[in-house]
């Protein structure tokens, strides 16, 4: 019997032994994350008019027949373009035992390069939920916001978290938790789960962010560290804790408190509700268990923020609350943690762009 919780690594590759998650090709063991599944591009890719769910006791296949308006060969790389929609089945599909439910979220990089990434599945009536015993195949849905990418098979945007029964830690059991082991830096602020602000500090001439520019070149996702940054986005700066979003605009910033995540959690950033203000804040959404926390090699991390202001100009100051994370139980330590033998590009991060920037 399960224990409830977030499904760790070796749970997961048990999952694949028995075939609860297939793959072909087969999973690689490198996609395996201390609390979720990286998944991989498949090799073709479909625009569609508009984005769609497929709704209950149809296929996506089906709706791709109505709304594709042409096919994309990823098999030698192809260029998503900014503004339109992809649908790319993914290389895994699930068969889900009853009791087993899932949910997906788009990878770190993938956010901060605002490539809206989203899990789509049949019968499907959210984005990015994973109901229960499901069986059958996953789909991504992608849409480049500010960025035209190259992209091929394999590559993996979104990833996936499987959990059993309730897993969200309650305020009172957040609190308890605080108390015997930090989560941010400072006093939290605790209402449906732990409230987070933006670093506007005042300090004359700080770097506060970065704002994409609006017309550049297509970016080659497996190329890392390689494009400078200076083409790509405008450096915010202020100097009274304070900067203005500009509508459609799309800014990476980060969290004032450094966040940490002990080994038995995990954790979600979940959408800030709108009445806060004419902005979203973080399409990337999964923190791992060990993400700047001492046993992991870290000393608190901060939250980047990917921030896309809506139809107004919205006035955005320092320390303003933006967002919230919502801990979960993990349903037992993973035998991997975040920043510990990993390829862990973010463990101890301050402001930083998506690793295939440079700076200079």
């Amino acid at each position: 019997m399960l224990t409830q919780g977030v499904l760790p690594s070796q749970a997961l590759r048990e999952l694949i032994a028995v075939g609860a998650i297939a793959a072909n090709p087969a999973v690689e063991a490198a996609q395996v994350q201390p609390a979720s599944l990286d998944l991989r591009l498949g090799t073709r890719a479909y625009r569609v008019r508009a984005s769609f769910l497929a709704g209950a006791g149809r296929r996506v296949a089906d709706r791709l027949e109505e709304f594709t308006m042409h096919e994309v060969d990823l098999s030698n790389g192809a260029v998503l373009e900014k503004g339109c929609v992809y649908v790319i089945p993914l290389m895994e599909s699930l068969a889900l035992p009853e009791g087993l439910s899932a949910v997906a979220n788009a990878k770190s990089s993938t956010g901060r390069l605002d490539l809206l990434t989203r899990t789509i599945t049949d019968g499907g009536a959210e984005f990015d939920r994973i109901p229960e015993g499901y069986h059958g195949p996953l789909y991504a849905e992608v849409c480049p916001r500010s960025f035209s990418v190259l992209v091929r098979p394999g590559q993996r945007l979104n990833q996936i978290r499987f959990r059993h029964g309730h897993a969200t830690l309650s305020d009172t059991a957040l609190r308890q938790l605080h108390a015997t082991d930090p989560l941010v830096s400072g006093d939290p602020v605790i209402s449906e789960g732990l409230g987070f602000s933006v670093d506007l500090r005042p300090e004359t001439g700080d770097l506060l962010g970065y704002r994409a520019k609006p017309h550049t070149g297509v970016i080659d996702l497996d190329r890392i560290g390689h494009y400078p940054a200076r083409e790509f986005w405008e450096e915010v700066r202020a100097t009274n804790g304070q900067i203005i979003l500009d509508p459609g605009a799309f800014y990476i910033l980060v969290s004032r408190e450094a966040v940490t995540i002990p080994p038995d959690y995990a954790a979600e950033m979940a959408p800030y509700l709108a009445m806060v203000g004419e902005f979203r804040v973080h399409y990337a959404g999964f923190f791992d268990p060990g993400f700047g926390h001492a046993t992991a090699g870290g000393a608190g991390s901060r939250g980047v923020l990917e921030v896309r202001c809506h139809e107004a100009p919205f006035v955005l100051e320092h320390g303003q609350v933006v967002g919230r994370l919502v801990y979960e139980r993990m349903a037992t330590r993973p035998d991997t943690l975040y920043g510990l033998g990993l390829a862990s590009n973010y463990q101890g991060q301050g402001l930083k762009l998506a690793k295939q920037f440079k700076l200079g």
